[in-house]
């Protein structure tokens, strides 16, 4: 796992932009070293409701990111949890059992994408 923190680092010109005047700020939240070789297998805006989680699980062969855009959740990778604010992003890794728990009572809401090395794995549920 591997979590990036919204405050971490601060907003720069775009690569395209003149630096004294840009048109667009960037905060650059990983780069193609922290991504597994591989395709882009799923993009999706997802919604976790008020005091709830889901299941315990983990890839075979897909790692995950996810991006917090709504809300204060508890990230659960393995033995590790990481206090999610809006604009924190997390970094699973294939076979790493992890699980989202909503810590408020609103609806969370985060982008998760995932990459695939390929190599046909199965999502795995983990009972308890």
């Amino acid at each position: 796992m591997k979590s990036i923190l919204s405050n971490a680092s601060g907003f720069v010109p775009a690569s395209h932009e003149d630096p004294r005047n840009p048109g667009v700020l960037k905060r650059v939240i990983a780069t193609k070293d922290d991504f597994q070789a591989g395709h882009v297998q799923m993009l999706n805006w997802a919604r976790l409701p008020g005091k709830s989680s889901f299941q315990l699980h983990y890839h075979e062969d897909m790692q995950e990111i996810f991006v917090l855009l709504k809300g204060e959740v508890e990230m659960h990778v393995g033995k590790s949890m990481t206090l999610m604010h809006a604009g924190d992003t997390v970094i699973v890794a294939p076979r790493e059992p992890h699980r989202m728990v909503n810590c408020l009572d609103e609806v969370a809401e985060y982008i998760v994408f995932g990459i695939s090395s390929g190599q046909n794995g199965k999502t795995v549920v983990i009972d308890g």
